[in-house]
């Protein structure tokens, strides 16, 4: 055996090869993978000692507790990294303890706090040694350092109770945004108990800041061009790639996006309009405050018919392979193929603006506003009229009118009234005339539909005298209800179906029905769907409520195209029983395991499970 070992008491340097694993290791599976453990070994050499008992031939030692090191070794050796007869540092034990020996060293260990291994990390950095190289040693990547790092960073006093489990690794996370000790303290300490969920301590301490991901103007500059003018941020290490960029400096960004938007604005001002103003943000409130000049649409060239209709068939044949359920695409041929979509969908937008045109008259009184839309894009909102240009323009117009008809005014002028009787009788007869006439005439009855809704919705005249009566309480402010409407897709769809017909009606309410009678019928019915749509009203308290089901029926809606499960809009408001019972329908294998979970991290993990499913609750789904 001299010649196999090195003795120094019960410690002994073991030729590497002389050693084998013991068939009495009580490990058979976890703990980290062979490859980074000789990675770590490799770097930092072997820390904890293998224990061995004698094998009896004479040969070997059989390792009893420290298998999976044995095999990092191995590893080495094999890779030359390592001489294969290596000095392994070992603890002989007798044969009758070696199961003992194996089991203490397998359940008798205490793991470090995870706070004492976020600041291990910090020192290691502090020290000098490379995130890369810190990574190795422990086979983790380099953003699970960082990630570390960063809890180190978090206030003493926040990481001292979260030693004693009084603040959660999700809320430690949260509050790691911001550096600031004083404001993760007050962020969490001076709110009541039920404000401290994650996802508030991080909008408490980015409130002021603008989320890179979700802010349109953010996604029109770019975070790179900001980083490059000097903008600060803050990066939240344990978001989702591409999200958890926070920027300080909004007057920066908005600046940013107004000398971007210069380039278009410049080529709109060669149209000739008579004002431009390039403004970063506006909303849809903001823009009806002005009224509209008329746009026509020209009849396109042969050959933009050509192009549109090329573009239409190629945006329908990439769409039809998205779309098909039993297609085999992978994620980067999906993505590309999505990128060309939004290209050609762009150059189709493009031509389809160019057949818009205006009047240079109507050029001369109205402008434009040069923005970014919601989807973080240039946009330019044309022939506005502002309200006192358009104060003016009414009244010149009334001016003109006066003078020219004088004297057909005077000759009209009756030379007595009859009694509010007659005059009752005689305009019920007039009423009955019109009934049956507009009965016999569906164009001339559908112009009138279209004609009042559309001076209640588009000129906001709630009591404009016409002859139809009819009233539409325009349902504007759904948000008051769902405050999470905003800016998604189905607002954006809305809001661009009226900005359309916006831009082809007339600017003055006097000219509205002689240019409605001037649409096709396709175009009227058009109209009137959009202004029937906007006076729409299914909001109900009660869920089991059915009095739109006819009309969602007629329609085939299918909500899993404008609404997604989340825990804002809606595991956060039910039930743990209700969140349990949705979970058994879309992840069934993860409902049992979820219910020790408290009702707020169950709701984060619900969402993340209901993402891609198409899941809907029952208020939601098509009726059977």
């Amino acid at each position: 055996m001299d010649m196999r070992a090195t003795t120094t008491g019960q410690e002994l340097l073991i030729p590497l090869t002389a050693l084998r694993p013991s068939r009495r290791n009580v490990r058979k599976s976890g703990g980290t993978p062979i490859r980074q453990l000789a990675r770590s070994i490799e770097r930092v050499q072997l820390l904890h000692n293998l224990v061995v008992t004698d094998s009896g031939d004479g040969k070997h030692y059989d390792v009893e507790a420290g298998k999976r090191r044995l095999k990092a070794l191995q590893l080495l050796a094999k890779r030359k990294r390592l001489p294969k007869n290596h000095a392994v540092r070992c603890l002989l034990v007798p044969d009758e303890a070696a199961l003992t020996a194996s089991l203490t060293e397998n359940t008798q260990r205490e793991d470090m706090h995870p706070a004492d291994e976020f600041e291990a990390f910090q020192k290691l950095a502090e020290q000098g040694q490379p995130i890369e190289d810190i990574a190795a040693d422990f086979g983790v990547t380099p953003l699970t350092v960082q990630r570390r790092m960063r809890l180190a960073n978090v206030s003493p006093r926040l990481l001292a109770d979260y030693r004693k489990d009084q603040v959660t690794l999700e809320q430690l996370m949260a509050l790691a945004v911001t550096d600031d000790h004083r404001a993760q303290e007050a962020a969490f300490y001076d709110v009541p108990e039920w404000q401290r969920r994650a996802e508030a301590l991080r909008g408490h301490l980015t409130a002021q800041d603008v989320d890179a991901a979700r802010d349109p103007v953010a996604r029109f500059v770019g975070l790179e061009a900001y980083e490059a003018a000097g903008g600060g941020f803050a990066r939240d290490l344990f978001a989702d790639e591409g999200h958890g960029i926070y920027l300080h400096d909004r007057a920066l960004l908005d600046k940013l996006a107004v000398d971007k938007l210069a380039g278009t604005a410049t080529d709109v001002e060669l149209e000739g309009w008579a004002w431009i103003e390039v403004v970063p943000r506006t909303t849809l409130s903001e823009l009806y405050v002005f009224q509209r000049v008329q746009a026509k649409r020209r009849k396109p060239t042969v050959r933009e018919g050509r192009q549109i209709a090329k573009l239409e068939k190629r945006i329908g044949q990439i769409n039809a392979v998205l779309q098909a359920e039993d297609g085999e695409i992978d994620e980067p041929e999906a993505n590309t193929l999505q990128e060309e979509a939004e290209r050609f969908s762009a150059e189709l937008a493009g031509i389809t603006q160019s057949l818009t045109v205006y009047a240079q008259k109507a050029k001369a009184i109205a402008g434009a506003v040069v923005t970014v839309d919601s989807q973080g894009k240039a946009v330019v909102h044309r022939g506005l009229v502002r309200e006192a240009d358009a104060k003016q323009i009414q009244a010149d117009t009334g001016k003109a009118k006066a003078v020219e008809k004088n004297g057909e005014k005077e000759q009209a002028k009756p030379q007595g009234s009859v009694s509010e009787k007659l005059a009752r009788q005689l305009s019920a007869h007039r009423t009955a005339g019109l009934q049956a006439e507009l009965s016999r005439n569906p164009t001339v009855a559908l112009v009138a539909v279209v004609h009042r809704l559309v001076l209640r919705l588009f000129y906001d005249q709630r009591h404009a005298e016409t002859p139809l009566q009819l009233d539409c309480t325009v349902q504007d402010r759904l948000d008051r209800f769902a405050p999470d409407l905003a800016g998604t897709p189905v607002v954006v769809v809305l809001a661009e179906a009226k900005q359309a017909w916006r831009d082809r009606l007339p600017a003055v309410a006097g000219e509205l029905f002689a240019a409605l009678r001037e649409l096709s019928q396709d175009d009227l019915l058009s109209l009137l769907a959009v202004c029937a749509a906007d006076c729409l009203d299914a909001i109900t308290p009660h869920e089991a409520d059915t009095q739109a089901s006819e009309l969602a029926a007629a329609l085939d809606l299918d909500m899993t195209q404008w609404w997604t499960a989340t825990a804002a809009g809606y595991f956060a408001h039910v039930s743990k029983a209700r969140i349990i019972e949705a979970i058994k329908s879309f992840a069934p294998k993860e409902a049992h395991q979820l219910e020790v979970m408290k009702k707020g991290e169950l709701a984060g993990t619900a969402e993340r499970l209901a993402a891609g499913t198409g899941w809907l609750p029952e208020m939601l789904r098509k009726a059977a």
